[in-house]
């Protein structure tokens, strides 16, 4: 990997409000819009026209209150963070914007840089965000545990997020247009196969159920997928509310299997990072 030093800079190398020290290595002035070209890593994937539309309401009446970030590149600059403001003031017909002018050497650098800030700035959607924390796991050479520092969340929350990318693409489609939340997502990925998830989404738009409505059809699905056990009802209930407070715990599916005498505790992991994670938790590490 390129200069892995130059990297880890995160979130305080693009906003205004950080230590004097770190103010050093940018400047804010205004550039032509016409020498900045766009960032080839954007990873934003969809901008919603209404919501740029009120941007642009904002800006022709308040001005742009937060820089683009760009660095330089070849003749002109290359844009690093704040595309929708960039295409906001290009439609109002501005010849100039406010930038800081950031010295970024690497394109790993780069791509580092434009997630970390979208992640911050940008609300995007849940399959977004699982995508930009994939990116910087495999394009920057993150782990997880790096991940989460420089996005400013716990490791099982961006573990839950990889996880959404295991499920099938009509229902990722689904929360990339924000028809379904993170909640039901997490409730879909805990049913055993791509069908029985499917089956659950489809009730899902076509009820407009809730989360906690979507919580019990998926239990009642598994219970009844589940073979019929020597337990008692007592002990059937007893077990599944165990399975609920693991999964909840360790962030990840458990199945509890019970036996004449004694019984199995399955819990899946998705990566090797999510099983150092898993380990973790379950050492008390």
């Amino acid at each position: 990997m390129a200069n892995k030093k130059a990297l880890g800079r995160g979130l305080g190398a693009l906003i205004p409000d950080v230590p004097a020290e770190e103010k050093q290595s940018k400047s804010i002035q205004y550039i032509e819009v016409d020498k900045i070209s766009p960032n080839p890593f954007q990873p934003r994937e969809t901008f919603k026209p209404e919501a740029l539309a009120e941007l642009k309401q904002s800006i022709a009446e308040k001005g742009l209150v937060q820089p683009v970030t760009v660095r330089r590149h070849g003749a002109g600059y290359q844009l690093i963070a704040g595309e929708r403001r960039l295409r906001a003031v290009r439609d109002l017909g501005m010849e100039s914007i406010p930038a800081y002018l950031l010295e970024v050497e690497t394109d790993e650098e780069l791509l580092e840089l434009a997630i970390i800030e979208n992640i911050h700035r940008e609300n995007l959607n849940p399959m977004e965000l699982a995508a930009s924390y994939k990116r910087l796991m495999d394009e920057c050479k993150l782990t997880q545990e790096e991940v989460a520092v420089k996005v400013s969340r716990d490791r099982a929350s961006v573990a839950n997020f990889l996880r959404l990318l295991k499920l099938p693409r009509r229902i990722q489609e689904s929360l990339q247009s924000n028809e379904l939340t993170m909640g039901h997502a997490r409730a879909l990925l805990s049913l055993d196969t791509h069908e029985e998830q499917i089956d659950v989404w489809r009730k899902i738009i076509k009820r407009s159920l809730s989360v906690r409505q979507v919580e019990n059809l998926v239990r009642s699905q598994t219970k009844k997928s589940k073979p019929k056990s020597r337990a008692s009802e007592t002990q059937a209930v007893f077990i599944q509310d165990i399975e609920n407070k693991l999964r909840t715990r360790l962030a990840t599916k458990v199945t509890v299997r019970s036996r004449s005498k004694g019984g199995v505790i399955e819990v899946d992991y998705y990566s090797a990072d999510d099983l150092d994670r898993l380990v973790a938790l379950m050492s008390g590490e």
